[in-house]
């Protein structure tokens, strides 16, 4: 067995909303779109940067979530500030404001309109696994 690719596949409410805010908070593409007979959104496939991720539109198999749950999508960014301030912008909400970490990273975690969990960081420090241990460790007791 060979694994090609593991990409997220996030159920929204409304797909085509999904894409226009993906595209304006993390200035996205849309690689590829797919519907149903009806029009539904079945599959859009999204890239920025090296992250890909697809979307579809809740039904009756896989409902829309009403919150975020138990994943949280990490996405390392050069300005995880403008991010947020994006996020927000486009109807997310603040789930741990964007700050400076002990273990060599700025960032927050939000929630999209949609109901999915994003932390956006990028890294400022250089620092070994070790010493990011000890921080985390240190910081978090």
């Amino acid at each position: 067995m060979s694994v090609q690719q593991l990409y997220p596949r996030l159920v929204v409410s409304d797909a085509d909303a999904a894409i226009a805010f993906y595209t304006a908070a993390f200035g996205a593409e849309l690689v590829e779109r797919y519907t149903d007979g009806s029009g539904h959104v079945v599959h859009a496939l999204l890239r920025a940067g090296d992250a890909v991720w697809a979307v579809k539109d809740g039904d009756e198999v896989d409902p829309a979530p009403t919150g975020p749950g138990a994943v949280i999508l990490a996405l390392y960014v050069d300005d995880p500030d403008a991010v947020a301030t994006a996020i927000l912008d486009g109807g997310g909400q603040v789930i741990f404001e964007v700050s400076d970490h002990p273990y060599g990273e700025r960032g927050g975690r939000l929630a999209d309109p949609f109901g999915h969990a994003w932390m956006v960081a990028s890294r400022t420090g250089d620092l070994t696994a070790e010493e990011i241990q000890q921080r985390t460790a240190e910081a978090y007791p």
